[in-house]
């Protein structure tokens, strides 16, 4: 599609091709083998699940001539890092190598020394209001309308179809569960993983109580905390966590989890909060991987219960506190309380339908949703 030629990464991409080996994650159908096609018109393209290929990957004859080539699904390779660096130190660049990969990667300790300086890494993700409107695909507005009932993966999102998201959507939590689950995990219990997704999509933005999701799926505490981070390795879910100045402290708390596919979220005012999640973690993760910040994701809690949504973090201080409402104009109460703690950072209440913005002396502001987010900047 040539609405999806320059995705936000592509530029960055294309001049890094050069230099490193690149590695590509994010979640099923994101669109990372588009982008990856997308770079150049002169590619080799090679892939994992394809048995076809698997010839050409233990002789290694791709065609060299090419200015780069795309491996994808590496991951299910046995061995895939270490093969990958052979071929790194003994051929080189070019042609460029590109990895893509619906499971993560990003696993650096797991890395070891294999690949130690040898590549940069991207994380991919779904569309959101600012790259929509970046593409010129709708406004803002309506982008907001659209993500929240067809989700920010490409196909739903330019279908925009209840029907046609519903069957993508099953399609996709099968294929997920059912073949990479098993792939990577090599996990058979996977009735009880369904289930856990199932009773994830109902407490969204609430901190997640590990002791009461064992009870309800007859298990240890310890077992529901292993199925959260394969699910989180699966780019299903991803955690956020309660921000204290000792991080160690804050990541002992009960974290909250949001899915990248917006639409999952059973609640719809809840949605709007998913999706601000989205938001805050696609620029973050453009910040780390583009840029080289140290940025985090948080939200904030105190002994009485009074919590905001959302912390923006770089370099341990905070930047921006932010609010999540579905029409409400005046500040919220956690909000204000919380205004009087910090200096020199940034308050939003964000807003799905609002009459007019405001901004307070105290530096509180109240947006709608869909416009600042479309110009969303950290």
């Amino acid at each position: 599609m040539k609405l999806l030629l320059n995705r936000y990464l592509s530029s960055h991409l294309k001049e890094d091709l050069k230099h490193k080996i690149l590695i590509i994650t994010g979640p099923r159908q994101c669109g990372k083998t588009t982008l990856s096609k997308n770079l150049g018109l002169s590619f080799d393209y090679l892939n994992y699940d394809e048995r076809e290929h698997h010839k050409i990957l233990i002789e290694k004859s791709w065609d060299r001539e090419k200015k780069y080539i795309i491996f994808d699904e590496l991951h299910k390779k046995s061995g895939w890092k270490l093969w990958l660096k052979g071929i790194y130190d003994t051929e080189g660049l070019p042609p460029g190598l590109l990895i893509t990969g619906s499971a993560r990667l990003d696993t650096y300790k797991k890395m070891g020394d294999s690949l130690a300086g040898r590549f940069f890494h991207f994380r991919l993700h779904p569309f959101d209001i600012k790259e929509v409107v970046k593409l010129n695909l709708c406004s803002h507005k309506t982008a907001l309308t659209k993500l929240l009932n067809f989700s920010g993966f490409p196909e739903p999102f330019l279908r925009s179809a209840n029907s046609f998201y519903g069957k993508w959507k099953k399609s996709q939590l099968d294929i997920i569960l059912k073949q990479d689950l098993l792939t990577v995990e090599n996990i058979k219990i996977l009735s009880s993983i369904e289930t856990l997704v199932q009773l994830l999509r109902d407490r969204v933005g609430s901190p997640i109580s590990y002791s009461s999701l064992a009870e309800d799926l007859n298990c240890s505490a310890k077992t529901v905390k292993s199925w959260l981070i394969i699910l989180e390795n699966l780019y299903i879910i991803f955690k956020v966590t309660p921000w204290n100045k000792n991080i160690a402290r804050s990541l002992i708390k009960s974290p909250k989890y949001y899915f990248y596919d917006i639409a999952l979220v059973r609640n719809k005012s809840l949605r709007l909060e998913n999706l601000v999640a989205c938001s805050f973690l696609k620029e973050i993760h453009f910040c780390q991987d583009i840029k080289g910040e140290d940025m985090g994701l948080f939200y904030l809690r105190n002994k009485d219960k009074k919590e905001v949504d959302f912390l923006i973090v770089k370099d341990n201080k905070p930047q921006l506190l932010c609010e999540v409402k579905q029409s409400e104009d005046q500040p919220s109460e956690a909000l204000k309380y919380f205004s009087k703690s910090f200096k020199n950072i940034k308050f939003v209440q964000l807003a799905q339908n609002i009459k007019r913005e405001k901004t307070y002396p105290n530096g509180i502001q109240i947006r709608l949703a869909s416009s600042w987010l479309s110009k969303l900047k950290l």
